[in-house]
């Protein structure tokens, strides 16, 4: 027996003053709102009711336990609204997992435009450039890059992350400027090594075909901010995602190589531990990030 639907019905049944206005309520049938009346009093020992031709009444036990439901269905109703408002509202703890680049440079303003917004919210930001198990490390939100495997995780597409191919000029000044994709292959290259495949660059002509290089140099690193590092520095030519680059870009510290050739995408996606009842403070963030990443989102000033 559900006790607190019993306790509501009971409340109900004295303050109508009748079965068959109760079950009305509950759009149920006066016998079942009978039913769970004569099983509380078993459960109690005890008469609850009178019960005559003119209606019910209550016993001295009645009362007192009438007294008790009803204190107990009123805090039962608010403990619900006050989850139902909190589910709906930006507030709280918000766990926010992402990678380090990405996370230093554009999630970190981003987080703190949201704070300015909801003085209600506190931020605990991860960053960590492997996938982690949202649920074992208690992430709310994570923000990925690429496409997402099949899982049983909520996610939102937020927009698509564009790659760019730079050099200093003073290293184009020395080596010379590439003209076409096969030329990479007598440059110095600077390796991203947190990329499948960092050792061949993968791009479209202006005419759209697909073209492989493969491309060689002494400079690796699985930071994306060393490899700009040694761009800037005039030790070769790195491809890497565009948001990287777009300050050393906007100042000439590098410029880009091969602008007419099309160089991947990565999607972005907002992804969570559940697509069912999502709490509101992730829905109200994640509904803050989507249209944040339209064309040119990379130009938006950014930690440096």
């Amino acid at each position: 027996m559900d006790r607190l639907l019993a306790m509501e019905m009971f409340v109900r049944v004295v303050e109508t003053g009748s079965f068959s206005k109760a079950a009305r309520e509950f759009n149920t049938t006066q016998p079942t709102v009978t039913k769970q009346i004569a099983a509380a009093e078993a459960r109690l020992k005890v008469r609850l009711l009178n019960r005559n031709t003119r209606g019910v009444s209550l016993t001295e036990s009645g009362a007192l336990y009438y007294e008790k439901c009803k204190t107990i269905v009123r805090d039962a109703g608010e403990a619900d609204s006050i989850v139902q408002l909190k589910q709906g509202q930006a507030q709280g703890l918000l766990r926010i997992g992402t990678s380090v680049a990405f996370g230093r440079r554009v999630v970190v303003p981003l987080a703190l435009e949201y704070m300015r917004r909801h003085p209600q919210v506190q931020l605990d930001l991860s960053f960590e450039d492997r996938y982690v198990d949202l649920i074992a490390q208690g992430i709310d939100v994570a923000i990925r890059m690429g496409k997402l495997a099949d899982s049983s995780l909520g996610a939102r597409f937020l927009g698509m992350n564009p790659w760019v191919m730079v050099a200093s000029p003073a290293y184009l000044k020395k080596h010379g400027v590439p003209k076409r994709a096969q030329d990479l292959s007598a440059h110095v290259a600077l390796i991203y090594s947190s990329v499948v495949g960092d050792e061949v660059w993968r791009m479209r002509t202006p005419k759209g075909e697909a073209v492989n290089v493969a491309v060689s140099g002494r400079f690796r690193s699985n930071n994306v901010s060393a490899v700009l590092a040694a761009a800037r520095d005039g030790l070769g030519i790195a491809m890497m995602p565009r948001y990287v680059a777009s300050d050393s870009l906007l100042l000439g510290k590098v410029l880009e190589v091969l602008a007419d050739h099309t160089l991947a995408e990565q999607e972005i996606h907002a992804v969570f531990p559940s697509p069912k009842l999502v709490p509101g403070k992730v829905s109200a963030f994640v509904a803050f990030l989507q249209g944040r990443f339209a064309e040119g989102w990379w130009q938006a000033p950014s930690g440096k």
